[in-house]
């Protein structure tokens, strides 16, 4: 797949989704999402592929939020596919909660705004000791509604989220870690190490299981939503059965199915 500002790599079972605009501080267009939706998906379907790195390009950042340079009272400029991005960030942030693999952030610098939404709902976070995060919304006229907030009180609690929104404070990767708004933090040189073991103990786990898990966490909290994701997430599994392949067989062979011998 060729991209203008996301890299995408595959190898070894790992998917990696880099923002590439370091120019930029990793700061998001509607084309960074419409790509970032693209792979994202494509990782989803892919079956060899078990787990997925998001990050960003560069040392200086993980994401920044949406470039506030192309930003107007009506949006954000440049909208694509009739995509803008306030409405394309909610989107890839659905997909990193939805695909049924583990999404790891590597937050190699600041994560701020929406770039730190988007590690907040990625499955877990590898930080450098020299990242920072924090929220932005309330300094630049924005907000988030959904995701943003109400993950990020599961996250820390609401006292805490309270005061990550309202203050817009910087927070070191340790006291990221204090507050468990990140899972582990390393030197930046140890960075891509400490995320490849991470990877490799996912791979080695069942990916069933790590699908269903990741449907049941989500399953109380986003009401029908959460439940339809982990039903569905059943039902893949029941169609690999020879009870539903009894029923699809019979359909098109024109005759009674035979379900007596599954009751046993």
């Amino acid at each position: 797949m060729n991209f203008e500002e996301v890299i995408y790599e595959k190898k070894d079972g790992v998917a990696k989704i880099t923002i590439n605009r370091p120019q930029k501080y990793n700061a998001c267009t509607s084309l960074t999402l419409l790509e970032l939706n693209q792979a994202l998906t494509d990782a989803w379907v892919d079956n060899t592929v078990g787990v997925v790195v998001f990050t960003g390009a560069g040392e200086k950042a993980f994401c920044t939020g949406g470039d506030q340079s192309i930003r107007d009272k009506s949006g954000y400029a440049g909208t694509l596919a009739a995509l803008p991005v306030e409405v394309g960030w909610q989107t890839v942030s659905s997909l990193i909660r939805t695909i049924p693999k583990p999404v790891i952030a590597r937050v190699n610098g600041f994560a701020i705004g929406g770039g730190h939404v988007f590690q907040v709902v990625c499955d877990l976070s590898i930080a450098a000791e020299t990242a920072k995060l924090g929220q932005a919304g309330p300094k630049v006229g924005s907000f988030d509604p959904g995701y943003g907030t109400g993950d990020l009180v599961r996250c820390v609690g609401l006292k805490k989220a309270k005061e990550i929104w309202y203050m817009c404070r910087l927070y070191t990767a340790k006291e990221a870690l204090e507050m468990g708004l990140v899972n582990a933090v390393v030197p930046y040189d140890q960075l891509d190490e400490e995320v490849a073991k991470w990877c490799a103990d996912l791979l080695e786990k069942s990916p069933t299981a790590l699908k269903m898990l990741k449907y049941a966490f989500h399953a109380e909290t986003d009401g029908v939503t959460g439940i339809t994701h982990l039903g569905v997430g059943g039902l893949s599994m029941f169609y690999g059965t020879d009870e539903s392949v009894e029923g699809k067989n019979a359909f098109m062979e024109k005759r009674k199915p035979d379900f007596a011998k599954y009751r046993k």
